[in-house]
């Protein structure tokens, strides 16, 4: 579905599909928002925009890298952002003189990146001075502060994991080492998706996009200060992860090491009495104890004595 928001110098417009009739008239800025890429949209926007057939490609292959690249009559740039269900969804950009194209895909739940906010937004601190450059800034802006709330739900979730852990040790049915490695998963892949939009926002504030004007390149650098937070955030979590993970085998180790002791200290206990009872379970003849008429009792009271003591020592050691 394609929305497009015309603002004129005294007003804003609102429409239901695709108008472009504005897009000749300097004074006005035309943001094109299109919700569903394998709807058709594509086409029609090919057609009213100039845009390249390569950057059309790439947004028909789901899934690019975080990346700006310079074409003769516009700038394609792609980023991620967080979607209503808390994942990530992919964000295109298609960034011409007077007028802005966002492509907002769809995750995997089906769900995408809210632009309700970010249009109020715009519409109520804009002014004629702020073009293009400034509506690709707000734009960016929300995206990269959604980026906080994934990581603070990842880290919500790796607390829970400790507390899990250290109170609790390691369940032995392996629930906590699949939670870690989802979480693993999950860090590593917001991390490839997030790290090399650094790079976009640094070739913006080298003015290599020409249609974004000086005045909004100061915003960008809040940008950027927003991004690298992010990303010392996502590479501390990876951090704690490896600790995390380092305490678990630690811990699963060492609970290992006790059942091992408990299994060698119950085996010590019992060689003796066995020893005994196979010693005189041999049946030779000639051994003296057999004719003894305390034999079976003397038998019975070492191998107790001594089960004793060593069970006493044991425990003294604090091995049972």
């Amino acid at each position: 579905m394609l929305t497009t928001t015309v603002l004129h110098p005294d007003r804003v417009t609102h429409h239901d599909g695709l108008v472009a009739d504005a897009l000749h008239d300097d004074a006005c800025l035309i943001w094109v928002d299109s919700t569903g890429p394998d709807d058709g949209d594509l086409d029609a926007l090919a057609a009213a925009f100039p845009l390249h057939e390569l950057a059309i490609e790439d947004v028909c292959k789901h899934g690019q890298r975080a990346k700006l690249q310079r074409y003769q009559q516009h700038e394609f740039l792609v980023a991620y952002a967080r979607a209503t269900d808390g994942d990530l969804s992919e964000v295109d950009f298609f960034i011409g003189p007077n007028w802005l194209i966002t492509v907002r895909e769809r995750n995997e739940h089906g769900e995408m990146f809210d632009v309700s906010e970010v249009r109020e937004r715009y519409e109520r601190v804009r002014d004629v001075d702020r073009r293009v450059g400034f509506l690709v800034y707000v734009l960016l802006d929300a995206l990269v502060d959604g980026y906080f709330d994934a990581v603070e739900q990842s880290e919500d979730l790796l607390e829970a994991i400790e507390e899990v852990l250290f109170e609790q040790g390691p369940p032995m049915d392996g629930s906590l080492q699949h939670d870690l490695l989802d979480l693993r998963k999950g860090l590593v892949m917001f991390r490839r998706r997030v790290v090399p939009l650094r790079d976009v926002v640094l070739a913006i504030l080298r003015r290599e996009v020409p249609w974004i004007e000086d005045d909004a390149i100061v915003y960008f650098e809040d940008v950027l200060d927003h991004l690298l937070r992010v990303i010392d955030q996502i590479d501390t979590q990876r951090e704690l992860m490896g600790n995390v993970v380092d305490a678990s085998l630690a811990l699963a180790s060492n609970r290992m090491n006790e059942v091992m002791k408990k299994m060698t200290s119950w085996g010590a206990i019992l060689i003796v009495a066995t020893l005994i009872a196979g010693i005189y379970g041999m049946n030779f003849k000639n051994m003296p104890e057999l004719g003894w008429r305390y034999g079976y009792f003397g038998a019975l009271a070492t191998m107790l004595v001594c089960t004793g003591a060593l069970y006493l020592y044991f425990k003294r050691k604090e091995w049972l």
